[in-house]
């Protein structure tokens, strides 16, 4: 019609379709991958896609604020979101919810939804999968929850995993030793991120912070490498503090059980990667691949994110975009599709057949009219009547 657009088809930037190849490969991954969540104990849930505002940007929440759709309730008056991450709904299935005293392990997968892309990914509707374990302290919780992540990345085909470790308490406990203020934490804090030495130094010559901590400040930017890092770590900080030297304790000893594991694994170690600082509480990890600018998988310690939902819990988890996973896995040649043609009818006989066929894992494509063309339905098989019964036929010449 005159005047209607003309590019209807076009979908908002970083808003993705998948067609009915990789949409088919992405279901069978996510059947996968979580199937082997089930396999590690952990309980699947399904949180809603909308949520009210102050619940999503509640504990881990609070860093995404700047990512969430929000909107209006017509029906409450209150303002929505549509989740940008699922952490904190499931952080409130196991506080409000299911309320239990022991451990609990859940695994989630479902659409997120972000107002801005990551620079080096486009997408701003991941499909996020991911495991949390809440009410365990211990390093054994850590430990299981990066099996799990392993386990997942290996079963969806990505190859040359690198493990990226580090501890938000060393710079937490360093910054409060200091006796940083708050908008002096929140600079230091850029500056490590962007692991700035000259912004570093002029920030340090500024800072009227003890010398004892300009010079650990001083020492974190270069700690990162291979495991001599945390041998270098323990002479430079050794006189930061109890709640840093506790925090190179677990971060040691997570790393030796993780190399008793996976001997080829590569584990690099940063200790001034603080990725998730304003909700993680202690180890944080990442896994990484050659290639890719950011990492695909990222995860860590987050205790007390229940709280504010009526139970405060250990807690320890990660998340990964199913989509992401999909391209980088090495897909594996999967054996043709046994598609069938069925001729158009209601005849008793000829739908048991079809059922019969659909029950023995055959793709059943019966027509709707006699003009069908059972190769452009992408058949490799015709069910026909012979001999007064019916029988499969190949269409392959």
């Amino acid at each position: 019609m005159k005047g209607l657009p003309t590019d209807r088809w076009l979908l908002p930037d970083g808003i993705e379709e998948l067609l009915p190849d990789e949409a088919r490969r992405l279901e069978q991954l996510r059947r996968c991958l979580l199937d082997t969540c089930l396999a590690f104990g952990y309980e699947l849930v399904f949180p809603p896609l909308v949520d009210f505002l102050d619940s999503l940007l509640t504990g881990a929440g609070h860093d995404l604020e700047l990512q969430t759709f929000k909107l209006t309730d017509p029906v409450s008056g209150r303002l929505l979101g549509v989740r940008a991450d699922l952490t904190p709904q499931v952080a409130r299935i196991d506080a409000h919810h299911l309320k239990r005293q022991g451990p609990t392990r859940l695994c989630y997968v479902g659409t997120v939804l972000r107002a801005y892309a990551d620079p080096l990914d486009k997408s701003r509707s991941p499909i996020q999968i991911g495991a949390e374990l809440y009410g365990h302290a211990g390093a054994e919780a850590d430990l299981e929850v990066i099996r799990l992540l392993l386990e997942l990345l290996a079963r969806a085909g990505v190859l040359n995993v690198h493990l990226d470790l580090g501890h938000v308490g060393i710079y937490r406990g360093l910054a409060r030793r200091a006796g940083l203020k708050a908008d002096e934490e929140a600079l230091l804090f850029a500056i490590l991120q962007r692991k700035s030495r000259p912004d570093l130094n002029q920030f340090l010559a500024r800072c009227s912070c003890p010398k004892e901590a300009k010079t650990s400040f001083a020492a974190l930017l270069e700690l990162n490498g291979d495991a001599d890092v945390l041998a270098q770590a323990r002479t430079q900080l050794a006189n930061a503090g109890e709640e840093v030297v506790a925090a190179l304790e677990r971060l040691e000893q997570v790393a030796m059980r993780i190399r008793r594991l996976y001997p080829a694994l590569p584990i690099h170690f940063d200790l001034a990667e603080l990725r998730g600082y304003h909700y993680h509480t202690g180890l944080v990890f990442a896994a990484l691949v050659p290639g890719q600018g950011r990492e695909i998988a990222r995860g860590g310690r987050y205790d007390d994110i229940g709280e504010v939902f009526g139970q405060a819990r250990p807690a320890v988890g990660f998340s990964a975009d199913l989509k992401q996973l999909l391209r980088l896995g090495v897909q594996v040649e999967e054996a043709p599709a046994k598609r069938l043609f069925a001729p158009y009818g209601e005849d008793p006989e000829l739908l048991e057949a079809i059922r019969t066929l659909r029950n023995e894992g055959w793709q059943v494509v019966q027509a709707l009219s006699d003009r069908e063309d059972p190769r452009q339905l992408g058949c490799s098989f015709r069910l026909e009547r012979r001999n007064g019964r019916y029988e499969t036929t190949s269409l392959i010449a």
